[in-house]
């Protein structure tokens, strides 16, 4: 029993092949060395991107949010063993900060966002190390909101090494450009954003007596409007479209100013409450605030000329006289009550005609059963009384008829001039509507 103790206590644990392993790279590695044997040869980053998602464009801040799958590849000289004095290991994961990394950065960084730490890298029996982490990157961007809801944005990501020139550390593609560009299957193509391509490209930067390396890759993205235009732009239209119909309504009937206030206050609502639906930017008013803000001055211009011809429809006319254009329309169109008063002082004249001389002869109707003139000189008081009872009735007749007819003279020259400045702001609101839809058309399928 003692002797069974004594084997077991002598007898130490076998470290597994995979402890062997990393205790043999990592007995003398130095991570702060660049790992090549020759010091005059470069060390090649391979990089790869794939873009999985768009999670936010801020355009106050003029920055854009992606969430990205990021591949590094280098090999490390240092790192290399044979799989079969290890139990046929052919590849082991190895603490990233074991190991030398490489300097690279994006240069367009603001933020790495929330990107969940992955702290191992895989390494092959070749010396071949691989570095895949997700990154959720904060990039700044030059973006372009004008044409919102139908823009289109280019954003860049640019990889460099922060320290090291090409000589040192030199960069190069993965995979080919042209897959890379048209690579959307991880890309989550049912947001606000779709992806069109991302193009890529290589170049050396030169500063001082170096040559720095760099690979560009273009993320175009394009906003898909269905929702901005369901939900702004339509609306809107059906309000400019009430208004127009608003026109139609009678001048006298005293509802289309209060019509036209409630549609400005409506549009005026609705125009507050869609504020956060529209991008934030500093930089350049988008489209689609002009759009509202001419809107609401096409309804204020609809209001005040409706209000104008209302104003001259309760107008009297001797105040409108006084007014150069009003006269001049008056002068056209108010002959009837010209002819009235020339009338009028016919009747007149006529009557202290006869008042002053009986020898006139009076028809006062063409019957045959008519008293003439020269039989009733035996009563001429009755025959003035008849007379001026006559030219009484005229005159308050032709009076009646007068301003029956001057009032519908007037309500149509009013119509008139609200036809007139109808078909102007029609041509103002078609002018602008067609402008607009050129543009966003070109934008849209551009």
């Amino acid at each position: 029993m003692a002797a069974h103790l004594v084997e077991s206590i002598q007898e130490k644990p076998k470290r597994s092949a995979l402890n062997q392993l990393t205790r043999t790279l990592l007995r003398k590695y130095d991570c702060g060395v660049r790992p090549v044997l020759n010091w005059t040869s470069p060390t090649t980053v391979y990089i790869d991107l794939k873009l999985q998602s768009v999670l936010d464009v801020d355009g106050k801040t003029q920055s854009l949010t992606t969430s990205i799958l990021y591949r590094q590849i280098w090999t490390d000289e240092f790192l290399i063993w044979d799989p079969e004095e290890f139990d046929g290991i052919t590849e082991i994961s190895l603490s990233s900060n074991a190991i030398w990394v490489p300097d690279v950065i994006v240069s367009e960084f603001v933020a790495e966002g929330k990107s969940p730490p992955i702290p191992y890298v895989y390494v092959n029996s070749s010396g071949s190390v691989k570095n895949y982490r997700p990154i959720q990157a904060v990039i700044a961007c030059d973006l372009e909101m004008y044409a919102f809801p139908f823009d289109k944005q280019n954003c860049t990501l640019t990889f460099r090494s922060w320290l090291h020139s090409v000589r040192e550390i030199d960069l190069a593609l993965w995979r080919n450009a042209e897959v890379i560009a048209n690579d959307k299957r991880e890309f989550m193509n049912d947001g606000e954003w779709e992806l069109l391509s991302i193009p890529s490209r290589y170049w050396k930067f030169h500063q001082g007596d170096d040559d720095y390396a760099h690979i560009q890759f273009n993320v175009l993205i394009r906003r898909r409007p269905l929702l901005y235009v369901v939900g702004l732009l339509i609306p809107s239209i059906f309000l400019m479209l009430v208004d127009v119909m608003s026109f139609y309504l009678p001048l006298n009937s005293g509802t289309r100013i209060t019509f036209k206030s409630s549609i400005l206050l409506g549009y005026t609502v609705f125009r507050v409450n869609l504020m956060d639906e529209l991008p934030a930017t500093t930089v350049k008013t988008p489209l689609i605030g002009v759009f509202f803000v001419v809107c609401m001055a096409l309804l204020m211009l609809s209001l005040a000329k409706s209000i104008l011809v209302v104003k001259l429809l309760h107008h009297s006319e001797k105040e409108v006289r006084q007014m150069s254009v009003s006269a001049c329309l008056l002068d056209k169109y108010g002959s009837v009550s010209h002819s009235f008063m020339e009338s009028t002082f016919t009747s007149v004249k006529t009557l202290n005609d006869i008042n002053q001389s009986g020898g006139y002869e009076f028809d006062l109707s063409p019957g045959e059963d008519l008293l003439s003139l020269s039989e009733l000189q035996d009563s001429p008081s009755r025959l003035d009384c008849l007379l001026q009872e006559l030219v009484s009735l005229r005159l308050s007749l032709h009076q009646d008829d007068s301003e029956d007819s001057a009032q519908a003279d007037w309500l149509a020259l009013c119509s008139k001039v609200d036809h007139i400045l109808f078909r102007v702001y029609l041509f103002i609101l078609g002018l602008y509507a067609s402008t607009l839809l050129l543009l966003w058309s070109s934008w849209s399928f551009a």
